[in-house]
C-alpha cells in the first residue's frame, strides 16, 4: 500500500481565493500560500495573478487576486479559523467592510457542498455567496478548473463568466 501525505478517504477538495491590495501584494499572497501549506493544506493548483479595481471604491489601491485548489483533512470550520488566523498573522486588522487589506482569504467551494455557520461573530457561507458575480474569482477559477460548476446554482463556470457585464470583462488584467 502506498502511503500518501493526505489520506484519500479523508481528503477534501476546496477552492480558496486570496487577495491583497496593501503593501507588497504578490509577497502577501505568496506568504498566505506558505502559511496554508504549513497548516496541513496542500495546494494542488494555483492560478496566475489577476489585477482588478477595488470595489466599491475604485480610489482604493488595486487588488491582486489568485484562486487555489487545495486538498486538506480539515473540516470547513477548522479551515475557516486557520484562514482567519493566517490573515491576522499577515497583518489584517478588523476594519470597515471593503476597506483596503493586506490579505483576504475566502473559501469559495468545499467539496461542492452547501454549508452555513454563524458563531461568535463569525459567518461562514459556502459556496461564497457572491462568487458568481466576481470577475476576480471566476477568471482565475476557470484557469485552474475549467469544468467547475457552482454547487448551488448548478451553473457551469463558462456560463457564469458569460453573464458578467462588460465592465467586469474589461476591468480585469492577468499579470
Amino acid at each position: 500500500m502506498i502511503k500518501q501525505g493526505i489520506s484519500e478517504n479523508l481528503a477534501n477538495i476546496a477552492f480558496l481565493s486570496i487577495g491583497s491590495n496593501l503593501g507588497n501584494k504578490k509577497r502577501n499572497i505568496e506568504k498566505a500560500k506558505f502559511l496554508l501549506a504549513k497548516n496541513s493544506i496542500k495546494i494542488l493548483k494555483s492560478s496566475n495573478f489577476y489585477e482588478t479595481y477595488a470595489w466599491p471604491n475604485k480610489n482604493h489601491p488595486k487588488f491582486y487576486n489568485i484562486v487555489i485548489k487545495i486538498i486538506t483533512n480539515l473540516k470547513p470550520t477548522n479551515l475557516f479559523f486557520i484562514i482567519k488566523d493566517i490573515e491576522k498573522k499577515l497583518g489584517r486588522k478588523k476594519s470597515l467592510i471593503n476597506s483596503p487589506r493586506i490579505c483576504d482569504i475566502d473559501i469559495l467551494d468545499y467539496k461542492g457542498q452547501i454549508y452555513k455557520l454563524y458563531a461568535n461573530n463569525n459567518k461562514l457561507i459556502i459556496p461564497h455567496p457572491r462568487l458568481h458575480n466576481r470577475n476576480f474569482i471566476l477568471f482565475p477559477l476557470f484557469e485552474i478548473e475549467k469544468n467547475w460548476k457552482h454547487p448551488l446554482k448548478k451553473t457551469k463556470i463558462q456560463d457564469l463568466i458569460g453573464k458578467l457585464d462588460n465592465s467586469s470583462l474589461y476591468s480585469i488584467k492577468q499579470i
